[in-house]
């Protein structure tokens, strides 16, 4: 059963099986992105980091919990893939404005 998550974030998911513009469109103009110790500024960064990722390793992630940390929102997903480790738990820190993303860390 899927996760009842909001609308953004669900988006987001949805979009990371797609390309880089596809998921830079779930965040906001100036949004922040932390993942493996870089961070990524703005939507162009922001396409330019998924389409690396996605060149780099093929994945599927699936949310398997969420919680609720004063604005933040934290979502652990299970990354499936041809990467070493995999599977494995990351856990996807988001802040939102509105209904786009401002800012993800994501992190094991």
């Amino acid at each position: 059963m899927p996760l009842p998550l909001p609308d953004p974030i669900a988006a987001y998911f949805a979009a990371d099986a797609a390309d880089g513009a596809t998921v830079a469109r779930c965040f906001t103009a100036d949004a922040l992105v932390i993942d493996e110790k870089q961070t990524h500024r703005g939507r162009d960064a922001i396409a330019r980091w998924k389409k690396e990722a996605s060149a780099k390793y093929s994945y599927v992630s699936e949310p398997v919990a969420i919680e609720e940390d004063g604005e933040t929102i934290i979502v652990t997903a299970r990354l499936t893939g041809n990467f070493p480790g995999s599977p494995v738990d990351l856990r996807y820190a988001f802040t939102l404005a509105g209904d786009r993303i401002a800012r993800l860390e994501i992190a094991p």
